[in-house]
Protein backbone atom coordinates (compact mmCIF):
# COMPACT_ATOMS: atom_id res chain seq x y z
CA UNK A 1 0.00 0.00 0.00
CA UNK A 2 1.94 3.09 -1.09
CA UNK A 3 0.96 6.31 0.88
CA UNK A 4 0.11 8.23 -2.42
CA UNK A 5 -3.10 5.47 -2.32
CA UNK A 6 -4.12 6.56 1.26
CA UNK A 7 -7.61 8.09 1.55
CA UNK A 8 -9.58 8.75 4.99
CA UNK A 9 -7.27 7.17 6.91
CA UNK A 10 -4.88 10.30 6.55
CA UNK A 11 -7.80 12.61 7.42
CA UNK A 12 -8.22 10.18 10.54
CA UNK A 13 -3.95 10.39 11.17
CA UNK A 14 -4.02 14.27 10.79
CA UNK A 15 -7.38 14.98 13.30
CA UNK A 16 -6.20 12.38 15.48
CA UNK A 17 -2.23 13.50 16.00
CA UNK A 18 -4.01 16.99 16.61
CA UNK A 19 -4.88 15.64 19.62
CA UNK A 20 -1.75 14.40 20.80
CA UNK A 21 -0.75 17.61 22.68
CA UNK A 22 2.67 17.05 24.91
CA UNK A 23 2.58 13.32 24.44
CA UNK A 24 4.97 11.42 22.85
CA UNK A 25 4.05 9.59 19.76
CA UNK A 26 5.49 6.36 21.33
CA UNK A 27 3.13 6.85 24.31
CA UNK A 28 -0.26 8.33 21.88
CA UNK A 29 0.78 5.15 19.38
CA UNK A 30 -1.00 2.62 22.03
CA UNK A 31 -3.83 5.17 22.96
CA UNK A 32 -5.16 5.38 19.73
CA UNK A 33 -4.37 1.86 18.15
CA UNK A 34 -5.92 0.71 21.72
CA UNK A 35 -9.25 2.18 20.87
CA UNK A 36 -9.55 1.58 17.22
CA UNK A 37 -9.14 -2.52 18.10
CA UNK A 38 -11.87 -1.37 20.76
CA UNK A 39 -14.09 0.31 18.27
CA UNK A 40 -13.70 -2.56 15.34
CA UNK A 41 -14.58 -5.55 17.48
CA UNK A 42 -17.39 -3.25 18.84
CA UNK A 43 -18.33 -2.28 15.38
CA UNK A 44 -18.00 -5.98 13.98
CA UNK A 45 -20.20 -7.33 17.47
CA UNK A 46 -23.08 -4.93 16.48
CA UNK A 47 -23.12 -5.99 12.50
CA UNK A 48 -23.57 -9.42 13.71
CA UNK A 49 -26.23 -8.79 17.05
CA UNK A 50 -28.12 -6.22 14.34
CA UNK A 51 -28.58 -9.35 12.00
CA UNK A 52 -29.39 -11.68 14.21
CA UNK A 53 -32.16 -9.08 15.46
CA UNK A 54 -33.67 -8.73 12.28
CA UNK A 55 -33.70 -12.75 11.57
CA UNK A 56 -35.99 -12.37 14.76
CA UNK A 57 -34.81 -15.86 16.39
CA UNK A 58 -33.87 -14.98 19.20
CA UNK A 59 -30.22 -15.99 19.38
CA UNK A 60 -28.73 -11.80 19.67
CA UNK A 61 -27.27 -13.12 22.98
CA UNK A 62 -26.18 -16.39 22.14
CA UNK A 63 -22.43 -16.73 22.06
CA UNK A 64 -21.97 -19.36 19.48
CA UNK A 65 -23.48 -17.15 16.76
CA UNK A 66 -20.54 -14.93 17.41
CA UNK A 67 -17.98 -17.27 18.11
CA UNK A 68 -18.97 -19.76 14.94
CA UNK A 69 -17.64 -16.83 12.68
CA UNK A 70 -15.03 -15.65 14.62
CA UNK A 71 -16.40 -12.57 16.04
CA UNK A 72 -15.31 -11.87 19.91
CA UNK A 73 -17.70 -11.08 22.55
CA UNK A 74 -18.20 -8.02 23.30
CA UNK A 75 -20.43 -7.24 26.89
CA UNK A 76 -22.80 -4.31 26.82
CA UNK A 77 -20.44 -2.37 29.24
CA UNK A 78 -17.55 -2.48 26.72
CA UNK A 79 -19.61 -1.62 23.69
CA UNK A 80 -18.75 1.53 21.69
CA UNK A 81 -21.82 3.48 22.18
CA UNK A 82 -21.28 2.95 25.95
CA UNK A 83 -18.31 4.61 25.97
CA UNK A 84 -18.95 7.42 23.39
CA UNK A 85 -21.63 8.10 25.31
CA UNK A 86 -19.08 8.44 28.61
CA UNK A 87 -16.59 10.41 26.73
CA UNK A 88 -16.80 13.75 28.52
CA UNK A 89 -17.21 11.95 32.30
CA UNK A 90 -14.00 12.83 33.88
CA UNK A 91 -14.00 8.77 34.61
CA UNK A 92 -13.86 8.21 30.65
CA UNK A 93 -10.41 6.56 31.41
CA UNK A 94 -11.40 4.15 34.22
CA UNK A 95 -14.39 3.01 31.51
CA UNK A 96 -12.00 2.32 28.65
CA UNK A 97 -9.58 0.03 30.95
CA UNK A 98 -12.83 -1.57 32.17
CA UNK A 99 -13.82 -2.13 29.20
CA UNK A 100 -10.73 -4.01 28.18
CA UNK A 101 -10.25 -5.88 31.35
CA UNK A 102 -14.28 -7.18 30.43
CA UNK A 103 -13.39 -8.06 26.68
CA UNK A 104 -10.18 -10.10 27.88
CA UNK A 105 -12.29 -11.36 30.24
CA UNK A 106 -14.61 -12.82 28.04
CA UNK A 107 -12.32 -13.67 25.54
CA UNK A 108 -9.21 -16.20 26.25
CA UNK A 109 -7.39 -14.92 23.12
CA UNK A 110 -6.55 -11.41 23.81
CA UNK A 111 -6.20 -12.33 27.70
CA UNK A 112 -3.06 -9.96 28.62
CA UNK A 113 -3.07 -7.76 24.99
CA UNK A 114 -5.14 -5.06 25.53
CA UNK A 115 -4.07 -1.19 26.43
CA UNK A 116 -5.34 -0.99 30.20
CA UNK A 117 -3.25 2.67 31.06
CA UNK A 118 -6.45 5.24 29.97
CA UNK A 119 -6.77 5.93 33.62
CA UNK A 120 -3.41 7.28 34.44
CA UNK A 121 -3.82 10.98 35.49
CA UNK A 122 -1.13 12.02 33.12
CA UNK A 123 -3.52 11.13 29.99
CA UNK A 124 -5.46 14.14 29.43
CA UNK A 125 -9.57 13.23 29.84
CA UNK A 126 -10.69 16.35 27.71
CA UNK A 127 -8.55 15.34 24.87
CA UNK A 128 -8.85 11.65 25.71
CA UNK A 129 -12.70 12.24 25.04
CA UNK A 130 -12.02 14.15 21.77
CA UNK A 131 -10.23 11.18 20.53
CA UNK A 132 -13.30 9.50 21.35
CA UNK A 133 -15.81 11.36 19.78
CA UNK A 134 -13.32 11.50 16.65
CA UNK A 135 -12.94 7.65 16.26
CA UNK A 136 -17.22 7.48 16.38
CA UNK A 137 -17.50 9.26 13.38
CA UNK A 138 -15.97 5.94 11.45
CA UNK A 139 -17.15 2.88 11.09
CA UNK A 140 -14.63 0.52 11.17
CA UNK A 141 -16.73 -2.69 10.23
CA UNK A 142 -18.78 -2.82 7.35
CA UNK A 143 -20.25 -5.87 5.66
CA UNK A 144 -17.78 -6.29 2.30
CA UNK A 145 -15.17 -4.51 3.82
CA UNK A 146 -12.73 -6.55 5.63
CA UNK A 147 -9.54 -5.30 5.89
CA UNK A 148 -11.22 -1.33 6.58
CA UNK A 149 -9.28 -1.59 9.72
CA UNK A 150 -6.65 -3.28 8.69
CA UNK A 151 -5.81 -0.31 6.25
CA UNK A 152 -6.01 1.86 9.05
CA UNK A 153 -3.85 -0.05 11.61
CA UNK A 154 -1.32 -0.36 9.29
CA UNK A 155 -1.10 3.29 8.15
CA UNK A 156 -1.38 4.18 11.73
CA UNK A 157 1.93 1.89 12.61
CA UNK A 158 3.68 3.82 9.70
CA UNK A 159 2.83 7.26 10.62
CA UNK A 160 3.59 6.49 14.03
CA UNK A 161 7.31 4.55 12.94
CA UNK A 162 7.70 7.96 11.51
CA UNK A 163 7.16 10.54 14.15
CA UNK A 164 8.87 8.46 16.56
CA UNK A 165 12.23 8.40 14.11
CA UNK A 166 15.24 6.95 15.13
CA UNK A 167 13.96 6.78 18.81
CA UNK A 168 11.23 3.84 17.58
CA UNK A 169 10.06 2.24 14.70
CA UNK A 170 11.56 -0.89 15.87
CA UNK A 171 8.29 -3.04 15.14
CA UNK A 172 7.60 -1.90 11.85
CA UNK A 173 8.74 -2.83 8.52
CA UNK A 174 8.16 -0.22 6.09
CA UNK A 175 5.20 -2.18 3.47
CA UNK A 176 6.66 -1.73 0.39
CA UNK A 177 10.13 -3.80 1.92
CA UNK A 178 7.79 -6.60 3.10
CA UNK A 179 5.76 -6.49 -0.15
CA UNK A 180 8.65 -7.19 -2.04
CA UNK A 181 10.33 -10.11 -0.30
CA UNK A 182 6.50 -11.47 -0.09
CA UNK A 183 6.34 -11.56 -3.71
CA UNK A 184 9.95 -12.78 -4.25
CA UNK A 185 9.80 -16.04 -1.96
CA UNK A 186 5.80 -16.41 -2.38
CA UNK A 187 4.46 -17.99 0.87
CA UNK A 188 1.46 -19.55 -0.77
CA UNK A 189 0.64 -22.60 1.77
CA UNK A 190 2.75 -24.17 4.35
CA UNK A 191 4.03 -23.00 7.65
CA UNK A 192 5.54 -19.45 7.70
CA UNK A 193 7.45 -18.16 10.67
CA UNK A 194 8.82 -15.36 11.85
CA UNK A 195 11.31 -15.21 14.91
CA UNK A 196 10.99 -11.15 15.43
CA UNK A 197 7.84 -10.66 14.52
CA UNK A 198 6.97 -7.18 15.38
CA UNK A 199 4.01 -5.66 14.65
CA UNK A 200 3.01 -8.97 12.32
CA UNK A 201 3.51 -6.98 9.25
CA UNK A 202 5.28 -9.89 7.34
CA UNK A 203 2.05 -12.32 8.11
CA UNK A 204 -0.42 -9.14 7.16
CA UNK A 205 1.61 -9.51 4.04
CA UNK A 206 1.69 -12.99 3.15
CA UNK A 207 -2.14 -12.65 4.04
CA UNK A 208 -2.94 -10.66 1.51
CA UNK A 209 -0.59 -12.60 -1.10
CA UNK A 210 -2.32 -15.36 -0.59
CA UNK A 211 -5.84 -13.33 -1.55
CA UNK A 212 -4.37 -12.03 -4.30
CA UNK A 213 -3.42 -15.24 -5.50
CA UNK A 214 -6.68 -16.92 -5.18
CA UNK A 215 -5.07 -19.00 -2.13
CA UNK A 216 -6.95 -19.87 0.79
CA UNK A 217 -5.74 -18.14 4.05
CA UNK A 218 -6.62 -21.25 6.27
CA UNK A 219 -3.62 -23.16 4.20
CA UNK A 220 -1.27 -20.83 6.35
CA UNK A 221 -0.05 -21.60 9.30
CA UNK A 222 1.51 -18.49 10.95
CA UNK A 223 4.44 -19.11 14.05
CA UNK A 224 5.99 -15.88 15.25
CA UNK A 225 8.01 -14.73 18.25
CA UNK A 226 8.31 -11.47 19.74
CA UNK A 227 11.19 -9.94 22.72
CA UNK A 228 9.47 -6.50 23.17
CA UNK A 229 5.96 -7.01 25.46
CA UNK A 230 4.29 -3.80 24.18
CA UNK A 231 4.73 -5.14 21.02
CA UNK A 232 3.89 -8.68 21.13
CA UNK A 233 0.98 -7.20 22.36
CA UNK A 234 0.47 -4.80 18.86
CA UNK A 235 0.84 -7.51 17.00
CA UNK A 236 -1.53 -9.99 18.72
CA UNK A 237 -4.12 -7.14 18.19
CA UNK A 238 -2.99 -6.68 14.44
CA UNK A 239 -3.47 -10.50 13.59
CA UNK A 240 -7.16 -10.48 15.87
CA UNK A 241 -8.41 -7.82 13.16
CA UNK A 242 -8.17 -9.84 10.57
CA UNK A 243 -9.03 -12.96 11.55
CA UNK A 244 -5.74 -14.59 11.47
CA UNK A 245 -4.85 -17.45 13.99
CA UNK A 246 -0.97 -17.58 15.21
CA UNK A 247 1.07 -18.78 17.12
CA UNK A 248 3.54 -16.55 18.79
CA UNK A 249 3.51 -17.88 22.03
CA UNK A 250 1.87 -17.38 25.49
CA UNK A 251 3.87 -14.49 26.07
CA UNK A 252 7.07 -12.28 24.91
CA UNK A 253 10.82 -13.69 25.20
CA UNK A 254 13.85 -13.77 23.98
CA UNK A 255 14.40 -16.08 20.46
CA UNK A 256 17.92 -16.78 20.67
CA UNK A 257 17.63 -17.86 24.56
CA UNK A 258 14.40 -19.19 24.83
CA UNK A 259 13.18 -20.16 21.25
CA UNK A 260 9.55 -20.86 21.61
CA UNK A 261 9.54 -22.69 18.55
CA UNK A 262 12.37 -25.55 18.99
CA UNK A 263 10.97 -28.17 17.07
CA UNK A 264 9.40 -26.02 14.21
CA UNK A 265 11.03 -26.68 10.71
CA UNK A 266 8.88 -23.58 8.54
CA UNK A 267 8.11 -23.68 4.88
CA UNK A 268 8.52 -20.30 4.82
CA UNK A 269 10.49 -17.59 6.75
CA UNK A 270 10.08 -13.90 6.79
CA UNK A 271 12.24 -11.50 8.93
CA UNK A 272 13.59 -7.91 9.58
CA UNK A 273 15.46 -8.74 12.46
CA UNK A 274 17.38 -5.35 14.54
CA UNK A 275 20.40 -4.64 12.64
CA UNK A 276 23.63 -5.27 14.01
CA UNK A 277 22.81 -5.50 17.99
CA UNK A 278 25.71 -5.84 20.22
CA UNK A 279 24.02 -6.91 23.83
CA UNK A 280 22.47 -10.04 22.27
CA UNK A 281 23.99 -12.18 25.12
CA UNK A 282 26.02 -14.16 22.31
CA UNK A 283 28.31 -15.22 25.01
CA UNK A 284 25.95 -17.41 26.60
CA UNK A 285 25.47 -20.01 23.42
CA UNK A 286 28.81 -20.61 22.60
CA UNK A 287 27.72 -24.36 21.71
CA UNK A 288 24.57 -23.93 20.30
CA UNK A 289 22.90 -26.46 18.26
CA UNK A 290 22.24 -23.31 15.70
CA UNK A 291 25.48 -22.63 15.34
CA UNK A 292 26.24 -25.24 12.64
CA UNK A 293 28.37 -22.66 10.17
CA UNK A 294 30.45 -21.01 12.96
CA UNK A 295 29.78 -19.52 16.68
CA UNK A 296 28.73 -15.83 15.91
CA UNK A 297 30.30 -13.08 17.28
CA UNK A 298 28.99 -11.59 20.76
CA UNK A 299 29.58 -8.19 19.63
CA UNK A 300 27.05 -8.69 16.22
CA UNK A 301 23.71 -10.71 16.13
CA UNK A 302 23.28 -10.66 12.59
CA UNK A 303 25.14 -14.09 11.78
CA UNK A 304 23.12 -15.25 14.47
CA UNK A 305 19.95 -14.47 13.15
CA UNK A 306 20.97 -15.78 9.60
CA UNK A 307 21.56 -19.03 11.39
CA UNK A 308 19.02 -19.37 13.43
CA UNK A 309 16.50 -19.31 10.43
CA UNK A 310 18.28 -21.76 8.51
CA UNK A 311 18.05 -23.89 11.16
CA UNK A 312 14.03 -23.61 11.26
CA UNK A 313 14.38 -24.20 7.34
CA UNK A 314 12.50 -27.36 6.53
CA UNK A 315 13.77 -29.28 3.36
CA UNK A 316 12.24 -27.28 0.78
CA UNK A 317 12.20 -24.22 2.80
CA UNK A 318 13.40 -20.62 2.25
CA UNK A 319 13.47 -17.30 3.58
CA UNK A 320 13.64 -13.86 2.89
CA UNK A 321 15.82 -11.54 5.88
CA UNK A 322 16.82 -8.12 5.81
CA UNK A 323 19.90 -6.88 6.88
CA UNK A 324 22.38 -3.82 7.24
CA UNK A 325 24.68 -4.04 4.47
CA UNK A 326 27.52 -4.55 6.91
CA UNK A 327 26.64 -8.04 6.44
CA UNK A 328 27.67 -8.90 2.81
CA UNK A 329 31.07 -7.75 3.36
CA UNK A 330 32.14 -7.81 7.17
CA UNK A 331 35.07 -9.77 8.45
CA UNK A 332 34.58 -9.13 12.03
CA UNK A 333 35.06 -12.01 14.38
CA UNK A 334 34.45 -14.81 12.12
CA UNK A 335 31.71 -13.64 9.93
CA UNK A 336 33.59 -13.85 7.11
CA UNK A 337 34.04 -17.76 7.91
CA UNK A 338 30.32 -17.85 8.51
CA UNK A 339 29.57 -16.09 5.65
CA UNK A 340 31.95 -18.79 3.69
CA UNK A 341 29.95 -21.57 5.43
CA UNK A 342 26.62 -20.26 4.54
CA UNK A 343 27.85 -19.95 0.33
CA UNK A 344 29.82 -23.49 0.48
CA UNK A 345 26.55 -25.40 1.58
CA UNK A 346 24.71 -23.58 -1.18
CA UNK A 347 22.15 -22.31 1.03
CA UNK A 348 22.08 -18.16 -0.69
CA UNK A 349 19.77 -18.08 -3.34
CA UNK A 350 19.91 -14.48 -4.12
CA UNK A 351 20.82 -10.83 -2.67
CA UNK A 352 19.13 -7.44 -3.03
CA UNK A 353 20.40 -4.36 -2.33
CA UNK A 354 17.73 -2.05 -1.56
CA UNK A 355 18.15 2.04 -1.63
CA UNK A 356 18.55 4.00 1.27
CA UNK A 357 16.24 5.85 3.39
CA UNK A 358 13.20 3.27 3.41
CA UNK A 359 13.44 2.58 7.23
CA UNK A 360 11.68 4.81 9.63
CA UNK A 361 14.25 4.16 12.36
CA UNK A 362 17.99 4.07 10.51
CA UNK A 363 18.79 5.53 7.69
CA UNK A 364 21.51 2.77 6.91
CA UNK A 365 21.46 1.08 3.77
CA UNK A 366 19.59 -2.79 3.35
CA UNK A 367 19.67 -5.26 1.68
CA UNK A 368 17.57 -8.64 1.16
CA UNK A 369 18.84 -12.47 1.63
CA UNK A 370 16.94 -14.80 0.30
CA UNK A 371 17.93 -18.49 1.53
CA UNK A 372 16.71 -21.82 0.04
CA UNK A 373 17.42 -25.26 1.68
CA UNK A 374 17.27 -27.28 -1.62
CA UNK A 375 18.62 -24.97 -4.30
CA UNK A 376 19.37 -28.28 -6.19
CA UNK A 377 16.61 -30.80 -6.19
CA UNK A 378 13.21 -28.73 -5.14
CA UNK A 379 11.08 -30.07 -7.60
CA UNK A 380 8.85 -26.66 -8.28
CA UNK A 381 12.08 -24.94 -9.61
CA UNK A 382 15.57 -25.68 -11.41
CA UNK A 383 18.50 -26.38 -10.36
CA UNK A 384 20.62 -23.31 -9.10
CA UNK A 385 23.21 -25.58 -7.58
CA UNK A 386 26.47 -23.44 -7.08
CA UNK A 387 24.62 -19.98 -8.26
CA UNK A 388 23.86 -16.88 -6.79
CA UNK A 389 21.65 -14.14 -8.09
CA UNK A 390 22.68 -10.61 -7.46
CA UNK A 391 20.49 -7.27 -7.92
CA UNK A 392 21.40 -4.10 -7.60
CA UNK A 393 17.91 -1.74 -6.61
CA UNK A 394 19.47 0.92 -5.22
CA UNK A 395 18.85 3.36 -8.09
CA UNK A 396 14.69 2.36 -7.51
CA UNK A 397 11.64 4.13 -5.19
CA UNK A 398 10.80 7.37 -4.92
CA UNK A 399 10.81 9.75 -2.32
CA UNK A 400 7.70 10.56 -0.54
CA UNK A 401 8.82 13.21 1.54
CA UNK A 402 12.48 14.57 2.59
CA UNK A 403 13.20 11.68 4.53
CA UNK A 404 11.38 8.95 3.51
CA UNK A 405 11.35 6.77 0.36
CA UNK A 406 9.24 3.91 -1.14
CA UNK A 407 9.61 1.10 -3.09
CA UNK A 408 6.49 1.36 -5.93
CA UNK A 409 4.10 -1.63 -7.23
CA UNK A 410 6.57 -1.07 -10.37
CA UNK A 411 9.64 -1.53 -8.65
CA UNK A 412 8.60 -4.44 -6.73
CA UNK A 413 7.33 -6.31 -9.45
CA UNK A 414 10.83 -5.74 -11.08
CA UNK A 415 12.83 -7.35 -8.70
CA UNK A 416 10.48 -10.19 -8.11
CA UNK A 417 9.78 -11.02 -11.64
CA UNK A 418 13.15 -11.10 -11.94
CA UNK A 419 14.20 -13.30 -9.60
CA UNK A 420 11.67 -15.45 -10.46
CA UNK A 421 12.77 -15.67 -14.21
CA UNK A 422 15.94 -16.82 -12.56
CA UNK A 423 14.45 -19.66 -10.41
CA UNK A 424 11.57 -21.09 -11.94
CA UNK A 425 11.54 -23.51 -14.87
CA UNK A 426 10.11 -22.21 -18.34
CA UNK A 427 7.13 -23.61 -19.51
CA UNK A 428 8.53 -26.28 -21.62
CA UNK A 429 10.72 -27.33 -18.69
CA UNK A 430 7.64 -27.14 -16.34
CA UNK A 431 5.60 -29.46 -18.35
CA UNK A 432 8.54 -32.34 -18.43
CA UNK A 433 8.70 -32.08 -14.70
CA UNK A 434 5.22 -32.83 -14.39
CA UNK A 435 5.00 -35.65 -16.76
CA UNK A 436 7.91 -37.33 -14.51
CA UNK A 437 5.98 -36.50 -11.62
CA UNK A 438 2.81 -38.23 -12.19
CA UNK A 439 4.87 -41.34 -13.51
CA UNK A 440 6.63 -41.86 -10.65
CA UNK A 441 4.91 -42.11 -7.29
CA UNK A 442 8.06 -42.89 -5.45
CA UNK A 443 9.54 -39.48 -6.65
CA UNK A 444 6.10 -37.51 -6.04
CA UNK A 445 5.80 -38.72 -2.58
CA UNK A 446 9.46 -37.00 -1.48
CA UNK A 447 7.28 -33.74 -1.54
CA UNK A 448 3.56 -34.36 -0.78
CA UNK A 449 1.96 -36.48 1.85
CA UNK A 450 -0.83 -36.57 -0.39
CA UNK A 451 -0.18 -39.07 -3.29
CA UNK A 452 -2.89 -37.49 -5.71
CA UNK A 453 -1.63 -33.58 -4.66
CA UNK A 454 1.40 -32.77 -7.42
CA UNK A 455 3.98 -30.61 -6.05
CA UNK A 456 3.38 -28.15 -8.88
CA UNK A 457 0.83 -28.05 -11.93
CA UNK A 458 1.26 -26.36 -15.15
CA UNK A 459 -0.41 -23.73 -15.71
CA UNK A 460 -1.15 -22.74 -19.75
CA UNK A 461 -1.56 -19.10 -18.35
CA UNK A 462 1.55 -18.87 -16.83
CA UNK A 463 4.31 -17.78 -18.83
CA UNK A 464 8.01 -18.11 -17.45
CA UNK A 465 10.18 -15.71 -19.20
CA UNK A 466 13.73 -16.74 -20.11
CA UNK A 467 16.18 -15.20 -17.59
CA UNK A 468 18.87 -12.53 -18.66
CA UNK A 469 21.60 -10.73 -16.71
CA UNK A 470 21.06 -6.67 -16.70
CA UNK A 471 24.40 -4.87 -17.04
CA UNK A 472 23.94 -2.31 -13.74
CA UNK A 473 21.17 -4.06 -12.58
CA UNK A 474 20.87 -8.16 -12.33
CA UNK A 475 23.80 -10.88 -12.26
CA UNK A 476 23.50 -14.34 -12.52
CA UNK A 477 27.41 -15.59 -10.69
CA UNK A 478 28.85 -18.73 -9.75
CA UNK A 479 29.74 -19.46 -6.63
CA UNK A 480 33.66 -19.76 -8.12
CA UNK A 481 32.88 -16.25 -9.28
CA UNK A 482 32.09 -14.83 -5.42
CA UNK A 483 35.12 -17.30 -3.86
CA UNK A 484 37.14 -15.19 -6.14
CA UNK A 485 35.74 -12.05 -4.29
CA UNK A 486 36.83 -13.49 -1.45
CA UNK A 487 32.95 -14.40 -0.77
CA UNK A 488 32.05 -10.69 -0.39
CA UNK A 489 28.17 -10.70 -1.39
CA UNK A 490 27.91 -6.62 -2.39
CA UNK A 491 25.57 -6.29 -5.48
CA UNK A 492 27.52 -3.90 -6.57
CA UNK A 493 30.53 -6.06 -7.39
CA UNK A 494 28.93 -8.73 -10.20
CA UNK A 495 26.59 -6.45 -11.39
CA UNK A 496 28.83 -3.81 -13.08
CA UNK A 497 28.05 -0.92 -14.23
CA UNK A 498 24.61 0.16 -16.51
CA UNK A 499 25.58 0.86 -20.13
CA UNK A 500 24.69 4.05 -21.98
CA UNK A 501 22.99 4.00 -24.63
CA UNK A 502 25.44 5.68 -27.74
CA UNK A 503 23.23 9.06 -28.97
CA UNK A 504 25.46 9.29 -31.63
CA UNK A 505 27.33 12.20 -30.40
CA UNK A 506 31.44 12.20 -30.87
CA UNK A 507 32.98 12.22 -27.78
CA UNK A 508 35.00 15.04 -29.47
CA UNK A 509 32.24 17.13 -29.97
CA UNK A 510 30.90 16.15 -26.06
CA UNK A 511 34.07 17.35 -24.15
CA UNK A 512 33.77 20.27 -26.94
CA UNK A 513 30.41 21.07 -25.82
CA UNK A 514 31.39 20.67 -21.92
CA UNK A 515 34.43 22.65 -21.88
CA UNK A 516 32.95 25.89 -23.37
CA UNK A 517 29.95 24.95 -20.75
CA UNK A 518 31.93 25.44 -17.70
CA UNK A 519 34.18 28.34 -19.24
CA UNK A 520 31.10 30.05 -19.29
CA UNK A 521 30.34 29.09 -15.47
CA UNK A 522 33.53 29.91 -14.39
CA UNK A 523 33.50 33.39 -15.89
CA UNK A 524 29.71 33.63 -14.24
CA UNK A 525 31.37 32.42 -10.84
CA UNK A 526 34.45 35.52 -11.16
CA UNK A 527 31.66 37.98 -11.92
CA UNK A 528 29.52 37.19 -8.81
CA UNK A 529 32.37 37.30 -6.83
CA UNK A 530 33.31 40.76 -7.73
CA UNK A 531 29.91 42.02 -7.49
CA UNK A 532 30.08 40.32 -4.15
CA UNK A 533 33.49 42.53 -3.27
CA UNK A 534 31.72 45.73 -4.59
CA UNK A 535 28.67 45.48 -2.31
CA UNK A 536 30.66 44.88 0.69
CA UNK A 537 32.92 47.48 -0.72
CA UNK A 538 29.88 49.73 -0.45
CA UNK A 539 29.26 49.21 3.64
CA UNK A 540 32.79 49.37 4.62
CA UNK A 541 34.19 45.98 4.91
CA UNK A 542 37.27 44.80 2.51
CA UNK A 543 38.05 41.03 1.88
Amino acid sequence: MATGNIGFEETLWKSADKLRGSMDASEYKHVVLGLLFLKYISDKFETKYNELVEEGEGFEEDRDEYTYENIFWVPKEARWDYIKDSAKDPKIGQYIDDAMILIEKENPTLKGVLTKRYARPELDKRRLGELIDLISTIKLHKNGEKDLLGRVYEYFLGKFASAEGKGGGEFYTPTSVVKTLVEMIEPYKGRIYDPCCGSGGMFVQSEKFVEEHQGKIENLSIYGQELNAITWKLCKMNLAIRGLDANLGSHHDDTFHNDLHKTLKADYILANPPFNISDWGGGDLVDDVRWKYGAPPAGNANYAWLQHMVYHLSPNGSAGIVLANGALSSNTSNEGEIRKNLLESDLVDAIVALPDKLFYSTGIPVSLWILNRNKKNNPKFRSREKEILFIDARHLGEMIDRRHRELNDEDINKIAETYHNWRNLDNGELKIKNEELKNNKNKRSLYTTNEDELPLVAEESVEYKTYEDIKGFSKSSTLEEVKGNEYVLTPGRYVGIEEVEDDGIPFEEKMENLTSELSQLFKKSRDLEEEIRENLGGIGYEI
